[in-house]
């Protein structure tokens, strides 16, 4: 990623669909401290999380304004895999339009030989974006993860479980 010069300006999406675990925030609730299309309030003073929070639009100069998340409506992180696509739940069908569909397809395909994830969530629902597919995984808790099954490399199918569980479970590769 490179450093764009990008400034938030009046999108403040993040400030609702992000949970803040210090203010108790859930997600997609605005922050208290946030004046929705004008910023934070409390900015100078703002949790560790917000300070450290990477909107990928910001920061990385290969994604073209159309995905700016007050245009969008979809807030772009990175995760420990690959990349989250956060849906304000104002709009929920906003990933499936185009551009965004198609875009967000191109990437699950050059991706995948990379075993980098796209996740889609909106409100607590997740939709797991293969190459070949899509697999809607319900609402997934902060204590379960994502387990895909692979033939190959293709991902044959996709499960939750609790990561408690996950000692005896890992990906499977057939």
């Amino acid at each position: 990623m490179t450093s764009t010069g990008r400034q938030c300006g009046d999108c403040t999406l993040c400030c609702k669909v992000m949970a803040i675990e210090q203010l108790a925030k859930p997600a997609n609730a605005w922050c208290p401290h946030c004046k929705p299309g004008r910023g934070c309030q409390t900015y100078a003073n703002r949790p560790a999380e917000c300070r450290s929070f990477g909107c990928v639009w910001l920061v990385n100069d290969r994604l073209e304004e159309h995905w700016k998340p007050s245009r969008s409506k979809l807030v772009l992180t990175t995760s420990e895999d690959g990349l989250e696509v956060r849906c304000d739940p104002g709009f929920p069908d906003a990933w499936r339009k185009q551009p965004f569909r198609s875009e967000m397809h191109q990437w699950a395909v050059s991706g995948g030989p990379l075993d980098m994830t796209i996740v889609v969530i909106v409100g607590q629902r997740m939709t797991l974006l293969t190459p070949d597919r899509e697999f809607d995984l319900g609402i997934v808790g902060p204590d379960e993860r994502i387990v895909r099954e692979f033939e190959g490399t293709k991902v044959v199918n996709a499960t939750v479980v609790k990561a408690s569980d996950l000692g005896s479970i890992c990906d499977l590769r057939g």
